[in-house]
């Protein structure tokens, strides 16, 4: 088994190396470039802002749907037996505050 390389592949193969390990060090170059790192980091910022807003829209969206469903039917009809109390509620509140809005003036 001949296993002897001439200087000629030797002298390739080193090359070769050369070649390959200055690309690699080009590419950690660019990786570790302070540009490249705020280019990352805004990215991965921007994806959990996006992943965030989009869960909480979900989330009002589907809560706007439920309180809805409370007092429409599926018809989309009023349900006037949740909607009256409520009113007359609103009504006493706004009142109320009115009242001390007025007391502590006079």
């Amino acid at each position: 088994m001949s296993d002897a390389r001439t200087p000629a592949q030797i002298e390739a193969d080193i090359k070769s190396r050369r070649d390959r390990l200055a690309v690699t060090l080009d590419e950690i170059g660019v990786r570790l470039h302070p540009k490249t790192m705020v280019g990352d980091a805004k990215a991965r910022v921007a994806s959990t802002v996006d992943h965030t807003a989009g869960r909480a829209f979900v989330a009002v969206n589907r809560t706007v749907s439920d309180v809805k469903a409370q007092f429409v039917d599926e018809d989309g009809s009023p349900r006037l037996e949740r909607l009256v109390p409520v009113a007359l509620v609103a009504v006493g509140l706004v009142g109320l505050l009115a009242l001390s809005t007025r007391r502590r003036r006079g």
